[in-house]
């Protein structure tokens, strides 16, 4: 596990991509110029698009997945600036690929928590796209996940959270000094059929339920 004080993106250029609508980064610099200005907005959403091309993202949702991830990080940026958007302590999971742990404790998370509360998730070497399997062992319980798309580490994310859940990272996580950290010995379902996928769902779901109820967040 690595030490640090927050946890960066891989070098990728940053330059603006000619498939990123104006209207996103008109859209955010709306919501978010009272916290940082529009040079601040456009760096981060085009920093957010370059990283999700790396991954190979699908181009056809490249522009609105890119967006969704700089508010994420734009979010998480208030919350760091003392300017929080929304009340509540923020939780980040963490796993390898963003695929399937990470993405069904945050689903749940969100589930329970609601607007009580912020969290994230996102990954140390991050798949192209979510588990199906895992998107339809979600749909069974009731957590529509259908939408999500894995997702890198952002300094922004991780310095912004109370608690960090590592589900899997191992060695390549990064411990944000100050912030209490949870570890979730949990088996990737990668390659697994539903049976094996439904078994590690419900052990996330029992984990998920005590966090939420440990941060007093539980209904």
């Amino acid at each position: 596990m690595n030490e640090t004080s927050g946890a960066a993106l891989p070098s990728t250029a940053s330059d603006a991509d000619p498939m990123i609508p104006e209207e996103a980064s008109e859209r955010l610099t709306a919501e978010f110029g009272s916290v940082v200005d529009a040079t601040t907005v456009a760096r981060i959403l085009d920093n957010s698009f370059a990283h999700l091309d790396a991954i190979g993202i699908d181009r056809a949702r490249l522009a609105g997945v890119a967006e969704r991830f700089a508010r994420e990080r734009l979010t998480a940026l208030a919350r760091v600036e003392g300017r929080a958007i929304r009340t509540g302590p923020a939780v980040v999971f963490v796993c390898t690929h963003n695929a399937g742990r990470s993405q069904m404790a945050l689903g749940f998370f969100n589930r329970l928590a609601g607007d009580r509360a912020s969290a994230w998730s996102c990954g140390s070497a991050p798949n192209t796209v979510v588990n199906p399997l895992v998107v339809a062992a979600m749909a069974e319980r009731g957590v529509d996940i259908a939408d999500e798309f894995p997702k890198p580490w952002a300094d922004e994310l991780m310095r912004a959270a109370d608690v960090v859940v590592d589900m899997g990272c191992g060695d390549t996580d990064p411990i944000i000094a100050g912030h209490r950290f949870e570890q979730w010995p949990l088996p990737d379902p990668a390659g697994g059929g539903i049976e094996e996928i439904r078994g590690i769902r419900d052990a996330i779901e029992l984990r998920v339920r005590r966090l939420v109820a440990n941060l007093g967040l539980a209904v």
